[in-house]
């Protein structure tokens, strides 16, 4: 035996001096102790000679040896108490250091447990704080934005010990706890610092690394029993029904998106094509041997990029809006009840496959938009609800803090602390995913206080108002930092009401968002487009009225998931009529859609025309395609998406007025609307005439602003698209008969139940003087 294995005796010195107060070993045994680094780790000893008092506590332990230095030199702790409490003196010759403090690596743990296997491990009570005094001013102040970073679970190397950080904001606990398999979900085991007075606990375990499940155990200074929490930074989360959290690197993608993100960064949206494909990941297409298997059939992330992103590219879209892939324990929810903000969900692979699906989409030139849930959250046991024992990321006050219309409940808005989670998320999947957007759902639940409310159940602002204007400070906070961190970037609002300048400057009164879903435009449409077309001319004003406000904002026309679920109906069921009529409907829709002024949205599947309803617990209907109806309804859209990526005058100028004038919005007896469309060059146009009868009108007289030959580039009467080919021949020379206050006028063949887009054919015409640019928004 080497003279270092050999144990060397406990020096004779006043065990009541080292150990301290009993009723603190009690306390801690209890797992109630507040501070345990005063307890436990290494503490010197009041004996002049300089010994350090190293305790622990390991209820499993049956001996526990302190191996001090390089040489390892072995210390045998003493039971000081029946629950595993140890404490181990080391001498002033076994080389203690002359400073209070040693450094972490000094000295090992070896622990015989009662199955008598030998554990050897750091004292994680021997970790100074890792959180600077900078970082938890910057928390309380409310701009952390990389908070995502200190806080929750990072593997990180302290002096050349590996182990996971744990850190968490808990202000009203007594105690909290790091638990897991590790250390048998004993919360008395690895209780962390309290950072006093910013709220924040921490605590490095060394030996600990990626994968690990764990939660807090938080025990509240105000009442009731322990609590098991999963961590609201965490990277990673089990798959329901299971809620623990786990600790997942995501920094060592190798991302190969360089030049789309760059491009991004230059790219004024405003002013380009923007097309969204919203989808549910998880419903999407199913990959068959899993569901054969008894599976759900998800597909993966990594499978999603073999197989949606193709299909995207050929349908034309510009970009997919992801419902939302944080964590979250409800399917039915669809993601808008999250509960691991910082989580993509396990549903569908890891984090570095999700990743891989972003990369991707970049490569093929699609962006991605990701939903985001910043305005409430579930009340699950695991989650933010009640975190420390009271009311810490909602509001106490039932009026203010919970949602009368989900049952979940509203963020705290007033405090530094919950704004700052919030951004520094939003930053975080612009960061770490690069998205290229958020859309931030239920935007006016967040603006107004009495949303959904009735009288009485809601509290005023200290003006008085209905205003809340927390909520509203958080969002221009939010707008304007990531804008500046993060240029290119889209934040679109879901925002329902009138509420003014939404997408206006935050610098000029406005919100900053830089596009809001147009509802009205949306709720307008849809009612007109159920009417039978025979009562249509007495409701002409329902598809004008959203011109009135158009330029108002910049607006996005949604067609979204929450118009085919909960007893709405599909688009094609919603349409009235025989089979034919609610197709040539459907046709018509869309091409209203993209003809109108503002950024498109379409669910997945709108493109497969289904008759029911959208689920999201199988399938879209894909087998649909094999019938020409339903398959003239994709060729038409896919038709749709290229021409308004094509033609200038359908993306340039589409928040401006110089980008569209009506010709006829009055023709409400034919139930007939004409308009041009144009691009910044004003004499790029094009005209576009739709009429929502069954009747074939002949000899439709339409005025145009200029002579010559003008060509059907789009017919939804085309029997390509499951039409009855009623048109033009293909196109219609105009004539010097004034009309609509155009010198010019076109003799037209009106298709029943159809749009048609005719362009001036200027090979034919050449113009001898270019014309003027017309004034459009900045991008």
């Amino acid at each position: 035996m080497k003279e270092s294995d050999k144990s060397v005796p406990a020096p004779e010195v006043a065990r009541s001096a080292s150990m301290g107060p009993r009723d603190e070993i009690q306390v801690l045994s209890r797992g109630a102790h507040p501070e345990p680094f005063r307890v436990l780790g290494p503490h010197p000893v009041n004996d002049h000679a300089g010994t350090l008092a190293i305790r622990v506590f390991e209820p499993q332990a049956q001996e526990v040896t302190v191996l001090w230095g390089e040489s390892q030199a072995p210390f045998p702790a003493m039971k000081i108490h029946p629950d595993g409490f140890f404490e181990a003196l080391v001498p002033r010759s076994a080389g203690t250091p002359e400073s209070e403090v040693p450094s972490p690596d000094s000295y090992r743990l070896r622990l015989t447990l009662a199955d008598g296997r030998r554990v050897e491990t750091y004292d994680p009570y021997a970790f100074p704080p890792l959180l600077t005094d900078y970082d938890l001013h910057l928390m309380g102040e409310g701009t952390h934005y990389l908070k995502y970073e200190k806080l929750g679970a990072h593997v990180r190397e302290i002096q050349g010990i590996s182990g996971v950080h744990f850190a968490v904001w808990a202000p009203n606990a007594r105690r909290v706890s790091v638990v897991g398999d590790f250390n048998r979900w004993d919360g008395r085991i690895h209780s962390m610092r309290s950072r006093e007075s910013s709220g924040v606990w921490e605590l490095f375990i060394p030996g600990l690394g990626e994968g690990l499940v764990y939660k807090f155990e938080i025990l509240s200074r105000l009442s009731g029993p322990a609590m098991l929490k999963a961590d609201p930074y965490a990277f990673c989360a089990e798959l329901r029904p299971n809620t623990a959290s786990i600790v997942q690197r995501i920094e060592g993608y190798e991302w190969t998106d360089e030049k789309w993100m760059e491009r991004r960064e230059k790219t004024g949206w405003l002013a380009e094509p923007v097309s969204i494909y919203e989808v549910h990941p998880g419903s999407w297409r199913h990959a068959r041997h899993r569901v054969g298997a008894g599976g759900h059939g998800w597909l993966t992330y990594r499978e999603m990029a073999d197989e949606l992103i193709p299909y995207v590219k050929e349908m034309g879209f510009t970009h997919i809006e992801m419902m939302p892939v944080m964590e979250h324990p409800y399917d039915p929810s669809w993601g808008y009840q999250t509960t691991s903000y910082f989580a993509v969900t396990s549903r569908y692979g890891s984090p570095a496959d999700f990743m891989h699906f972003v990369d991707r989409c970049h490569q093929a030139g699609i962006g991605v938009i990701l939903d985001w849930t910043p305005a409430h959250f579930p009340r699950d046991a695991h989650g933010l609800a009640f975190f420390d024992g009271t009311h810490l990321y909602e509001h106490a006050d039932p009026r203010r803090g919970t949602h009368p219309d989900w049952g979940t409940l509203v963020f705290n808005y007033d405090r530094n602390e919950v704004q700052n989670f919030l951004i520094s998320n939003a930053l975080f999947w612009l960061d770490k995913y690069h998205a290229d957007g958020l859309r931030v759902d239920a935007v006016a639940s967040m603006l107004y206080l009495d949303y959904s409310r009735k009288q009485g159940e809601w509290l005023p602002n200290e003006h008085g108002g209905h205003e809340n204007l927390e909520a509203i400070a958080l969002l221009r906070r939010l707008n304007e930092v990531v804008h500046a961190q993060h240029p290119g970037a889209l934040v679109i609002a879901e925002e329902s009401t009138s509420w003014p300048a939404v997408t206006r400057p935050t610098y000029t009164g406005g919100l900053g968002f830089d596009l809001k879903w147009n509802m009205g435009w949306m709720n307008d449409t849809l009612r007109y487009m159920a009417r039978d077309p025979i009562h249509r001319r007495f409701h002409h004003n329902e598809m004008t009225f959203s011109m009135m406000y158009a330029f108002s904002e910049n607006f996005v026309l949604p067609l979204s998931h929450d118009e085919v679920v909960h007893g709405k109906q599909s688009l094609l069921s919603k349409m009235p009529g025989d089979e034919w009529r609610q197709f040539a409907n459907l046709r018509l829709l869309f091409a209203w859609q993209f003809s109108s002024p503002g950024k498109k949205l379409l669910f997945m599947g709108s493109e497969l025309a289904p008759r029911h309803e959208w689920s999201e617990l199988g399938s879209l209907e894909w087998r649909l395609l094999e019938s020409p109806p339903h398959a003239g309804i994709q060729k038409l859209l896919i038709e749709l998406n290229h021409l308004y990526a094509a033609e200038r005058a359908l993306h340039e100028v589409e928040f401006d007025w110089q980008g569209f004038q009506w010709l006829d919005a009055n023709d409400s007896e034919n139930s007939v609307f004409s308009f041009l469309r144009r691009a910044r060059d004003a004499g790029d146009f094009l005209v576009v005439i739709a009429n929502f009868t069954p009747v074939v009108h002949q000899d439709y007289r339409i005025g145009v602003p200029e002579p010559g030959r003008y060509v059907e580039i789009l017919n939804t009467d085309s029997e390509y698209y499951g039409g009855s080919g009623v048109g033009n021949l293909g196109s219609v020379e105009s004539e010097p008969v004034p009309l609509n206050g155009q010198p010019h006028s076109l003799r037209l063949r009106l298709p029943p139940l159809g749009a048609l887009l005719l362009r001036l054919d200027r090979s034919a015409f050449p113009t001898t003087e270019p014309a003027s640019p017309a004034p459009t928004t900045s991008a």
